[in-house]
């Protein structure tokens, strides 16, 4: 997931770049002799301008036509006016607009990914590696970025689902109210006017924003937001027979002078200025019969999405003081009923009746491939249509994060049936993708450490969906993580994995009483087989694996109290070899202060071990870990437990099971509460706060309480002797991962304050 607010800032600035115009003030209109209009009317032609956000006042705008009974006989639109006017002529009335912007979740509607919930239990354990949202392409030799900041897949969806009922249209003037959409031609330059095919698709091409939504082909031509050329689209409103326009522009004014400190902000305006130079060329066509509206939107900006309902009432406020202007274009309520019913008539031809599906193919992908998509989907041939199920069926496709465009359409055949086509685009960025992440972490005590990860994933290296995992790390640990994940037959969801983990580390070991008694270098190589199969469709809740799997590791002291027993001064080395099963089941809805939802992970190993010199022995280890999130509005609770056992060892002979460090017992130095058996509890709290900067999802201030201790014998456990440690925290959900500033405290540790980035 881009995450939410860098998406709509992101947005926010490139719409302005493309989709902007002054704000226009409205031409008072010549008085009139008499509202009385001519048995034969004029045609009304009503123009729809982009503007991002903004444009939800043009539904204002429709409603104080209706309001009027101005009955629009044509309607025209650019970017977003081009979806408020292409929903409108498709039969939907001004009421039904502003119910369904007001029921969708702009925030959400372009984000990158999809729900975290819906990704395969692959795509979600990156988030707890790396950050989501830096991510980049390798595709034949070079390095690629995404074509689009956001995704426009919601509201392709969207559309498709609102114009479901015109989609066997020949053209557009079929629509209830005539319709043309403003688009570019990204080649040539060229203004496109859309008057036929996929109505949808002329929608999205409309406002297909530069380096914010990715381009749309259609009919072979690369179409980009119809702003770059004409946004307020008057010319076009005269050809198609418009006797007198109707022009509404909700263009964002010209920045001042402050703005003009900065590269962004200086082309920000350069480009705005040469968008406004074509709406002053159409305004300039208006004539004293047409009627040009600028419903004053103050400092509301394109980007501001979650404020629909307020731009609504600024639109149709503003249209209701030029009721008089209105007044000229309006006629008698019979009159008005009739344009009005003839409409819905209209719709309600178009709709017809929706049957069942007779053959479902793949656009896009290969032969191979579309038989392995075709399983993962619950739209069958046989079944009669049903409109949600596809959908959810689309966004499974889309959560598998390969293809930047996922779309449908259908056509109907002479016996009523419907043959379904899915479109797929793959991302034009893959099929390699990097991403990079960091953890930093200090107590101000001289203490911390730094990590660099970078990882590649390669998918799809054959048609059945195989993948290769790596993921380097540099810094306090020093890793190398590889791993092949192979489906195992096409209608079965059983994968096949193999994988080799090496890391080498500096480690502390550590007194009953806390007090550092060595520093030793430890490696580790370990390699494993798996059979698993996933849980939920594609895996989206977790999955479950059984396996071998076999280790080499070494402890070499480097520096050692005088208190460490001689036989503890040698190098160690050993080899293990065991039967391993795992299970994990991720239903957060954020890997980093998530909102709601839950993880559960557990292993379980059973083997042999050999140290140099000495007979094999049996060996066992577990560890569980499980966490629930539960908000109440901005507040949210989050508890964590972790259990973990494993077989008596000698002192640094392996990777004791450990606490400390920034909420696994904060206020200890990471590794000072450390063996062989442990338990641990946290319990966070944290709010939201209102406000969020450009590089964050969200800024939250919160605490947590923690209790747990390790013990060397099993003998030794004691709930009495558990350690308490707490935090206090100002934290953010950066692009680079989780970013906390905290004060730790802990009772048999320190206090003190604590900087942390990555993952605690």
């Amino acid at each position: 997931m881009l995450f939410r607010p860098f998406s709509l800032f992101v947005t926010g600035l490139a719409a302005l770049l493309v989709c902007t115009s002054v704000r226009a003030q409205p031409q008072n209109p010549p008085p009139a002799a008499s509202t009385a209009l001519p048995a034969e009317r004029p045609r009304v032609g009503l123009v729809l301008s982009g503007g991002g956000a903004r444009g939800f006042a043009h539904v204002g705008v429709l409603k104080a036509l209706e309001a009027a009974k101005v009955p629009v006989d044509l309607i025209v639109g650019t970017s977003m006016g081009a979806i408020i006017g292409g929903l409108y002529a498709s039969g939907m009335t001004a009421d039904d607009l502003e119910r369904e912007i007001l029921a969708v979740d702009w925030g959400g509607l372009f984000d990158r990914r999809e729900p975290r919930q819906m990704l395969s239990q692959r795509r979600k354990e990156e988030d707890f590696e790396l950050s989501p949202v830096l991510m980049l392409g390798f595709r034949k030799g070079e390095f690629v970025l995404p074509t689009g900041a956001v995704s426009t897949r919601s509201l392709e969806m969207l559309l498709r689902r609102y114009t479901l009922s015109t989609r066997h249209l020949a053209t557009f003037d079929g629509l209830p109210t005539p319709f043309r959409a403003v688009a570019t031609d990204m080649e040539t330059g060229q203004a496109v006017v859309l008057d036929h095919g996929d109505l949808a698709a002329a929608l999205r091409a409309s406002m297909s924003v530069p380096a914010v939504f990715s381009p749309l082909e259609v009919d072979g031509r690369v179409l980009g937001d119809g702003g770059l050329v004409n946004n307020l689209p008057v010319d076009v409103a005269r050809r198609m027979g418009a006797d007198v326009v109707i022009a509404v522009n909700i263009g964002t004014p010209l920045a001042g002078r402050e703005t003009l400190g900065s590269v962004v902000g200086i082309t920000t305006q350069m480009v705005n200025i040469l968008t406004e130079q074509n709406v002053q060329a159409s305004i300039a066509t208006l004539t004293r019969d047409d009627l040009l509206l600028a419903p004053p939107l103050g400092q509301l900006t394109s980007a501001d999405f979650g404020r629909a309902p307020e731009l609504v009432k600024l639109g149709h406020d503003y249209a209701k003081t030029v009721g008089e202007a209105l007044a000229r274009f309006a006629v008698d309520a019979p009159r008005y009923q009739r344009w009005v019913a003839a409409r819905e008539a209209q719709a309600l031809a178009n709709a017809g009746r929706i049957g069942t599906v007779a053959t479902v193919t793949f656009e896009g992908v290969n032969e191979q491939r579309a038989d392995r998509l075709a399983t993962t989907l619950s739209t069958t041939p046989g079944q009669r249509l049903d409109v949600p199920r596809l959908e959810d069926d689309l966004q499974r496709l889309a959560a598998l994060g390969d293809f930047e465009r996922v779309d449908y359409s259908l056509v109907r055949r002479d016996d009523g049936a419907e043959d379904l086509t899915v479109h797929l685009r793959e991302n034009t960025w893959g099929p390699n993708y990097l991403r990079v992440g960091l953890d930093l972490r200090t107590d101000f005590q001289g203490q911390g450490a730094f990590n660099l990860r970078i990882s590649h994933n390669r998918h799809w290296l054959n048609d059945s969906g195989a993948e290769w995992r790596n993921r380097v790390q540099l810094g306090e640990t020093v890793g190398l993580y590889s791993e092949i994940y192979q489906p195992l037959t096409l209608r079965s969801d059983r994968f096949a994995a193999a994988y080799v983990d090496a890391s080498l580390r500096k480690v502390e070991l550590f007194g009953t009483e806390g007090e550092a008694l060595a520093l030793v270098q430890r490696q580790s190589l370990r390699v494993g087989a798996d059979i698993g199969w996933p849980m939920g469709l594609l895996g989206n809740v977790g999955d479950m694996r059984v396996g071998l799997v076999a280790a080499q590791r070494r402890v070499r002291p480097e520096l050692l109290a005088a208190s460490i027993p001689a036989s503890a001064t040698t190098s160690l080395k050993w080899r293990e070899v065991g039967l391993r099963g795992a299970v994990i089941a991720d239903q957060l809805d954020y890997a980093n202060f998530p909102s709601h939802g839950y993880r559960a992970q557990g292993e379980v190993v059973f083997g042999r071990r050999s140290f140099d010199g000495a007979p094999s022995s049996s060996f066992s280890s577990f560890e569980g870990t499980a966490t629930a999130v539960k908000s109440w509005g901005p507040h949210t609770f989050n508890i964590g437990a972790r259990l973990a056992k494993t077989s008596q060892i000698p002192l640094g002979a392996i990777d004791e099971y450990s606490l400390g460090g920034f909420q696994q017992l904060s206020g200890y130095r990471v590794g000072q509460v450390a063996g062989n058996y442990l338990v641990f509890g946290r319990m966070t709290y944290y709010r939201r706060l209102p406000w969020s900067p450009g590089v964050a999802r969200a800024m939250f201030v919160g605490g947590s309480l923690e209790a747990g201790n390790a013990w060397t014998e099993r003998r030794d456990i004691s709930l009495g002797d558990l350690r308490a440690g707490s935090s206090l925290f100002v934290g953010a959900d950066t692009g680079i991962g989780p970013l906390y500033l905290s004060i730790v405290s802990a009772p048999r540790g320190y206090t003190g304050l604590y900087l942390f980035l990555g993952r605690p």
